[in-house]
């Protein structure tokens, strides 16, 4: 089976990416292999299309291969809340919440990532064409293989882009350098309190997996459950699997990464999170009308959530 996620070397889809490589699919009697396909709607656009069996992705972004959720549930979620940062260049000297700071600048984030940002801007009162916000794909972040976050911080040191809206591991490679200063982090309280539950980092597959092979789906739930305890219980493995997948410097960050998302470690899709994805869906115009509820949730697998 292939597990594709949008982003590798990021804490963004490290539960997914742990439970293959610390064996928790194995233990399950599942055989996953990992496949990294950038940008997310091409990801989505391989599981509509047979090439993969599961997406480790944004919830909405689903929407890019399946309007309406038609034909595709989410499952799982890796944790919670919208887990994207906005981070401008440190010559601008930005303040934590300085919202404002995007006026007249270049804002780099990856497609359907970016709808993230326009809603959360908009809902801060940002006009992006009154106020000269330009949002568009970081230079170099195309083709195969791209890891977004470590290519909008070199963009950002680089000074291709003012800012960028990308993962953790994007915004702390930047801090790191000295080239970024971080000026939203929603999870954590930053900016308008609705945009927590914009999106977040789901397990997703198709109607035709689940109806085909229900206990496959259930034991992708199980592990992912439990890849999660075992990255509360002990952070060296977050560590082990960072050695494993990603270059050193990257590898030597991750497990302080995954120790500040450890809180948001929950496995559970609570219907205030889909209604609250839905309603910043249709104000983006990537959904019409109501998606109740079990339409976008496999409820059959809740139980499963608690571990």
């Amino acid at each position: 089976m292939k597990l594709a996620v949008p982003d590798m070397i990021s804490n963004s889809y490290f539960p997914a990416e742990a439970a293959v490589e610390l064996g928790f699919f194995k233990a399950e009697g599942l055989d996953v292999a990992l496949e990294l396909i950038f940008p997310v709607d091409k990801a989505y656009e391989a599981l509509r299309d047979g090439a993969v069996d599961f997406v480790g992705g944004s919830a909405h972004s689903a929407l890019a291969a399946f309007p309406g959720f038609h034909g595709v549930k989410l499952i799982c979620a890796q944790a919670q809340g919208m887990y994207w940062f906005l981070v401008m260049h440190a010559d601008l000297k930005a303040q934590r919440g300085d919202i404002a700071v995007v006026k007249g600048r270049s804002i780099g984030a990856a497609p359907w990532v970016d709808k993230g940002l326009r809603g959360l801007l908009s809902a801060a009162g940002i006009d992006l064409t009154r106020d000269k916000v330009k949002i568009a794909p970081v230079p170099g972040a195309a083709g195969a293989g791209i890891n977004f976050g470590l290519t909008a911080a070199k963009a950002l040191e680089e000074r291709k882009i003012d800012g960028f809206w990308a993962n953790g591991m994007g915004a702390e490679v930047a801090v790191r350098r000295g080239v970024g200063t971080v000026v939203l982090d929603v999870r954590r309280g930053d900016g308008p309190k609705p945009c927590f539950n914009y999106t977040a980092a789901t397990i997703a597959t198709s109607d035709a997996l689940i109806a085909r092979a229900p206990d496959q789906a259930a034991a992708v739930v199980r592990a992912i459950v439990k890849t999660q305890g075992a990255l509360k219980a002990d952070m060296a493995r977050a560590a082990e699997v960072g050695e494993k997948l990603f270059p050193s410097s990257e590898a030597a960050l991750i497990a302080e990464l995954i120790r500040r998302d450890l809180p948001y470690y929950d496995a559970a899709l609570s219907p205030a999170f889909i209604a609250g994805m839905t309603q910043f869906a249709r104000g983006q115009g990537i959904l019409t009308g109501e998606a109740p509820y079990e339409h976008v949730v496999a409820t059959q697998f809740a139980k499963l959530w608690a571990g």
